[in-house]
C-alpha cells in the first residue's frame, strides 16, 4: 500500500462520518481517527510489524546473562537469614511514612518491641492516611522501606523476629 493509497482511505473514512477505522494486512497496521469537532482528521500510521527476530534474539540474552551469575550470589545469603523473621508486607499502594507527622518520632525503629495491634507506619493512598497494625508480635529486625517512599501492594515493609 502506497501513501497515495492510505491518503485516499483517509478522505473516504472522513467523508464517511465514521470515528475510527482499522485496517491490518500482513505487513501493515493503519488506524485512522477522525474528530468530531474538527474538519481535519487525526491519523496514526504504523506501518511493518517488527519481526520478531532481532528484538527477541537480542533483548533477552543480556538480561538472562548479568543477574544470572549475581542474583544468587545476593540472594542466598540474605534468603538464608531472613527465613526465621516474618515480613509484614504493604496492604495497599501509596506513600510510606514511618512517622505520624514530620516533627513527631517513627512508630517504630530497628529493635523495637511490637505487640499485635500497633501502628507501625502510615500509608497515604489518596489523600487518606491509613494506619498500618502489626499482625504478629516480635522485634523489628529492619525496615526495608526509606521514610516518604512509594509503595506497591504486597511490597515487604518490616522484617519481625518473632521469637
Amino acid at each position: 500500500m502506497d501513501i497515495k493509497e492510505i491518503q485516499s482511505l483517509i478522505k473516504f473514512v472522513a467523508k464517511s462520518g465514521a470515528s475510527e477505522v482499522k485496517l491490518e494486512m500482513e505487513d501493515i497496521k493503519i488506524t485512522i481517527r477522525t474528530g468530531s469537532s474538527s474538519a481535519t482528521p487525526e491519523t496514526t500510521i504504523v506501518q511493518q510489524i517488527p519481526v520478531a527476530q532481532s528484538p527477541v534474539a537480542a533483548a533477552p540474552a543480556p538480561v538472562q546473562e548479568t543477574p544470572t551469575p549475581t542474583a544468587p550470589a545476593q540472594e542466598t545469603g540474605p534468603a538464608e537469614d531472613d527465613s526465621k523473621y516474618i515480613t509484614i508486607k504493604s496492604p495497599i499502594i501509596g506513600t510510606f511514612y514511618r512517622k505520624p507527622s514530620p516533627d513527631k518520632p517513627a512508630f517504630v525503629e530497628v529493635g523495637s518491641d511490637i505487640k499485635q495491634g500497633d501502628v507501625l507506619c502510615v500509608i497515604e493512598a489518596m489523600k487518606l492516611f491509613n494506619d498500618i497494625e502489626s499482625e504478629v508480635s516480635g522485634k523489628i529486625v529492619k525496615v526495608l522501606v526509606d521514610d516518604s517512599s512509594p509503595v506497591e501492594f504486597d511490597q515487604p515493609l518490616f522484617l519481625v523476629d518473632p521469637s
